[in-house]
């Protein structure tokens, strides 16, 4: 692989935007937020030619220089490909609906974006023992990409994670322990470790470098439809990571004049059984408590406290966008729909952004005039097939 100019500068605060130190190991910043890696734009925008870095292989790896990575030989690639536009050609005959199909990735899910990038970053900085919670996808990209550059990795998961997704973990070479609990109380098992010096913690926006990976997304899409960017995008929200990334993207794109300032509504979707970002839009409040009592089909979006629920929300805002959440029955029926009519096989969390673009449509938040693009962001057969009918 070629190297490439480097050009991250620092890192900042998402909340009062504090400046960090790169080159060196960061969790939260002082304020206990999420920090932000941040860039020579100026110098991106006259020393980088977007079209010359679209025409690379290697997926998400080609946007090296908007990427925090300085040393080739910490870029840990599974063969990463650019995930395909599927345009519903049967339910919507207007071509405005799109399926970005992120279950194409290495491990079969969108995961593959920011793990793979935090874990170059923690090879860089010579970290030895990562450790992270999941509800399943999160965990087996962490075990591939850092088997795959010699990293020691634990995983914490909910006793009901679907099995194929502890087993793909721990065949990638993971330590797995299943808890009595959800996600956040996975979480807090990690952090008691992190604390004893066990391993660093690795969990949702607890260190910088995920989100860059997910702002692929955001890169990729702008690309892919002629350097613009779609009426609205569908995201599923459990942590929201790629929805940060991707509005953050869209700024950096921006800022360097590879694309105009025209922005895409971002929906955050989430299950009716979990939809803290849903209640804290609609009472206009910047943080989202605890949702007590978690429970979803879709264990992905099953994230009943997230780290960066202002982050989510500020994109949500600034967007002109919404937050939506839909029932079970919906998703299951959505995913049918989609299988049976489109030949397409979503997950659940994918389900659940068609199941909310219909609703979305019917309560007439969206026209059918827009161009929407919706995230699926791992591959069905992952999950339980549903009964036969």
């Amino acid at each position: 692989m070629v190297d490439y100019a480097n050009y991250l500068t620092h890192l900042e605060c998402g909340l009062t935007g504090e400046r960090h130190e790169a080159g060196q190991v960061h969790g939260l910043s002082q304020a206990g937020k999420p920090l932000l890696a941040r860039y020579d734009l100026d110098a991106v925008k006259a020393g980088v030619d977007r079209d010359a870095i679209w025409e690379r292989t290697g997926g998400f790896w080609k946007w090296r220089e908007l990427l925090p990575v300085q040393d080739t030989k910490h870029v840990c690639a599974l063969g990463e490909v650019d995930t395909p536009l599927i345009t519903l050609n049967t339910l919507h005959e207007s071509g405005n609906v799109i399926i970005k199909d992120e279950g194409r990735l290495p491990t079969g899910s969108f995961k593959a974006r920011g793990l793979a990038l935090a874990v170059a970053m923690a090879s860089e900085l010579g970290l030895e023992h990562l450790a992270m919670p999941t509800n399943g996808n999160a965990g087996s990209a962490l075990a591939a990409y850092c088997s795959r550059i010699g990293i020691k990795t634990t995983v914490v998961c909910p006793d009901d994670t679907p099995a194929i997704n502890i087993e793909e973990t721990a065949l990638q070479g993971a330590k797995v322990y299943k808890a009595n609990g959800l996600i956040n109380a996975c979480g807090a098992w990690v952090k008691a470790g992190a604390d004893k010096g066990l391993w660093f913690d690795l969990s949702t926006l607890k260190e910088p470098y995920r989100i860059e990976g997910k702002k692929t997304m955001g890169l990729e899409l702008a690309a892919q439809l002629g350097w613009t960017l779609p009426d609205v995008i569908f995201y599923p929200t459990g942590g929201g990571t790629g929805l940060i990334g991707m509005w953050k993207a869209f700024a950096e794109l921006e800022a360097i004049g590879w694309i105009g300032g025209k922005r895409p509504k971002m929906v955050a979707v989430q299950a009716t059984g979990c939809a803290p970002i849903v209640k804290a839009w609609q009472d206009g409040a910047e943080h989202a408590p605890l949702w007590e009592d978690a429970k979803t089909m879709a264990a992905g979006i099953r994230v009943p406290v997230a780290l960066g629920d202002f982050l989510i929300l500020r994109a949500v805002r600034e967007s002109g966008g919404f937050a939506i959440a839909v029932e079970d029955e919906a998703i299951a029926d959505a995913r049918a729909e989609m299988g049976s009519k489109e030949g397409i096989h979503l997950c659940p969390e994918g389900a659940a952004t068609y199941a909310a673009y219909k609703q979305a449509l019917a309560d007439g938040q969206i026209s059918e005039k827009d161009q929407a693009v919706l995230f699926n962001c791992g591959n069905g057969l992952k999950y339980p097939m549903p009964a036969l009918r």
